[in-house]
C-alpha cells in the first residue's frame, strides 16, 4: 500500500485550484471515475487533473522496470499511477498536502510509491534515483526556490538526487512556441505575447526557448541531453 510522508511539510500549500480540488480529493476517495460523470458535470480542472490523456507524455517511454523514480510535482497524480506501473518505485513529491492526498486517495493500492508533501529544496532521500520526471514544474521554480538564479539553482538542487548515470527528464512549453506568434496566450498565465516578451510583469512563472533551456543545463553542468517534440494538448 502506498505511502504518504509529511517530514517536510510545512503547512505551506502553494499552489492550488481552489476549491475544486475538494470535489476532486471526494471523487478519488470514492472512486469515481471520468467516466461515471455526465459531460455537463466535468469542469475543466476535473478533466484536467483525471483524464488519462496525460498519460500520454510518458506512456511510449521505454523504463526497463527496475528503476527507482523521483517525480516532482506530482500534483493529483496524473502520471504517477503510470510510472507506479513501469519501474520498480517511486518516490512523487508535491507542495500542497491536499493534492497529495488525492494522488494518495487515486493510486493508494500501489506499495511501489511514497508521496512525500513540502519543498523539494528542504528533502534529503537516503538512495539516488535513476530518473527525475518533471512535467509541468520547471517553469515554477522561480516562485518555489529562492536567489537570483532559480531555474539553475533548482536544477542543481535536484541533480543531487540522481545516480552518476542517471537521467532527468523535463516537460515544459518553449516559450517560442508558434501558437504564441500566431496569438494563443501564453499557457501559464494566459496574456497573449507575455512569454514572447519575456514575461514582463510575471515573478512566478516563465518558460524559455531550445537555446535557454540548453544554457540552463549548461551551467548546471549538464553535457549530454535531447529534445523530443510534442504536439498533443488536453
Amino acid at each position: 500500500m502506498a505511502n504518504i510522508n509529511l517530514k517536510y511539510y510545512k503547512n505551506d500549500d502553494r499552489y492550488s485550484d481552489g476549491d475544486i480540488e475538494d470535489v476532486i480529493l471526494k471523487m478519488a476517495q470514492e472512486n469515481i471515475k471520468l467516466s461515471d460523470m455526465k459531460n455537463e458535470d466535468v469542469s475543466y480542472p476535473i478533466l484536467y487533473h483525471l483524464t488519462k490523456v496525460r498519460e500520454n507524455i510518458l506512456n511510449w517511454y521505454p523504463f526497463k522496470g527496475d528503476e527507482k523514480v523521483l517525480e516532482i510535482g506530482a500534483g493529483c497524480g496524473a502520471i504517477t499511477g503510470l510510472l507506479c506501473q513501469k519501474v520498480n518505485q517511486v518516490v512523487a513529491v508535491d507542495l500542497s498536502k491536499r493534492r497529495a492526498q488525492i494522488n494518495y486517495a487515486r493510486h493508494q493500492e500501489y506499495s511501489n510509491l511514497e508521496i512525500f508533501v513540502g519543498n523539494l529544496n528542504d528533502m534529503e532521500f537516503e538512495q539516488p534515483f535513476d530518473y527525475i520526471i518533471v512535467n509541468g514544474v520547471f517553469e515554477y521554480a522561480m516562485s518555489f526556490t529562492a536567489g537570483d538564479t532559480p531555474y539553475e539553482t533548482f536544477l542543481a538542487g535536484m541533480s543531487r538526487f540522481l545516480k552518476e548515470d542517471g537521467k532527468i527528464i523535463i516537460a515544459i512549453e518553449n516559450r517560442l512556441g508558434l501558437k504564441y506568434f500566431a496569438g494563443a496566450p501564453e499557457d501559464h498565465t494566459d496574456v497573449f505575447f507575455q512569454g514572447l516578451n519575456q514575461y514582463l510583469g510575471c515573478d512566478s512563472v516563465r518558460t524559455f526557448s531550445k537555446t535557454e533551456i540548453i544554457t540552463i543545463l549548461e551551467k548546471v553542468g549538464f553535457k549530454f541531453f535531447r529534445f523530443l517534440l510534442s504536439i498533443s494538448r488536453l
